[in-house]
């Protein structure tokens, strides 16, 4: 995917396409700074080759598949689809000590067509990246900017995918159900603030590029 200072110049490109509002910058719970963007409409093959890094459990636990790539088919609603404001996609960007900026982390949020006030959530974390909190700081900057219809989320996990389970509980009141052979589906009473979000990581703020300048959650998007 792009790095950052490309990923500005692009997002301006691409002014006329509602990817999402400006740039967030956080601090992961390990001290690394970091800046979330809106995923952009050219980020497909890099979605790809996140996923082909990803280890087989990783993948089995974001997309409940063993598969080992994307299909096209996949790709487009993961990417297409995204309309920064029914569904969501950030990308968190990493700017490791003495290191090479990378993408680490890919989230979003997709509103239920059907339902208004529920929203499926769904975090990708790289493997060597995740336990830093790259999760938790995609998923309050995805609540923060959730559509104001939204009050609960509906997504189904692997049951054995504790982080998930942890991330999702940090995000309010949570009730799930067994929903076939390792699945659970879970459901998570949101707070009346749209801002509210999980603990933990270091502070979330504006980033002043905006665009006119493994895993943690199961399915969303159906994915």
């Amino acid at each position: 995917m792009t790095p950052d200072a490309p990923r500005a110049a692009a997002a301006t490109a691409v002014a006329g396409h509602a990817v999402g509002a400006a740039a967030a910058e956080v601090v992961l719970r390990d001290g690394t700074p970091a800046r979330i963007w809106p995923l952009l409409p050219t980020d497909g093959r890099g979605l790809r080759a996140a996923f082909r890094a990803l280890s087989p459990q990783s993948r089995r636990r974001r997309f409940l598949t063993g598969t080992g790539d994307l299909g096209d088919t996949m790709l487009r609603r993961l990417v297409d689809d995204v309309d920064g404001e029914r569904h969501i996609a950030l990308v968190l960007v990493a700017f490791p000590a003495g290191g090479v900026e990378r993408p680490v982390g890919v989230g979003r949020l997709v509103q239920d067509g059907a339902d208004p006030a529920t929203a499926d959530l769904a975090v990708t974390v790289a493997d060597d990246w995740q336990g830093r909190g790259v999760g938790a700081a995609l998923a309050r900057v995805l609540l923060a900017r959730r559509p104001a219809a939204v009050r609960r989320l509906s997504t189904v996990v692997a049951a054995d995918n504790a982080a998930s389970l942890r991330l999702l509980r940090s995000l309010g009141r949570v009730s799930t159900r067994p929903q076939g052979s390792g699945v659970v589906e879970v459901t998570v009473e949101l707070a009346d603030d749209p801002a509210g979000g999980p603990t933990g990581d270091g502070p979330v703020r504006p980033g002043q590029l905006d665009r006119g300048a493994g895993s943690v959650t199961g399915p969303a998007a159906r994915t």
